[in-house]
């Protein structure tokens, strides 16, 4: 798989599409192909302030149950309802169709600490 080289990347398997000051935050399909089969996300509430590395959603799968981090900080701005009903959104297309919030970024330079594509692959290659 090639990750989309305009997103920044977690170490703990979360991506981030900025756009100005929103950033749109999901799971890597590394991330999804570990997990296996989703069959549950929670999802934060609107309006929720976060911190960089703060717990921000939850997702089940048919193998275990995992943390979401923000990988900035900032405010839950908007949260992607269609996973309630079909959480497998993620399995399907983890980088698109499958994103969990969008942030209103506090502060976007903490992106810039973040890992590009290239990094998050050499990451993936490693573990």
């Amino acid at each position: 798989m090639t990750y989309p080289t305009d997103y920044r990347y977690t170490k703990e398997h979360e991506w981030v599409y900025l756009e100005g000051d929103r950033a749109k935050v999901g799971i890597t399909e590394h991330a999804q192909s570990e997990l296996g089969d989703i069959v549950f996300v929670e999802l934060p509430e609107v309006g929720k302030r976060v911190n960089k590395g703060d717990n921000l959603a939850t997702v089940e799968s048919v193998k275990s149950v995992s943390d979401i981090y923000a990988p900035v900080s900032g405010e839950v701005v908007e949260v992607n309802k269609s996973l309630e009903s079909a959480p497998e959104t993620i399995n399907k297309d983890p980088h698109g169709e499958g994103w969990i919030v969008v942030l209103k970024v506090a502060d976007p330079k903490e992106a810039d600490s973040l890992l590009d594509a290239a990094g998050y692959e050499k990451l993936i290659a490693s573990e």
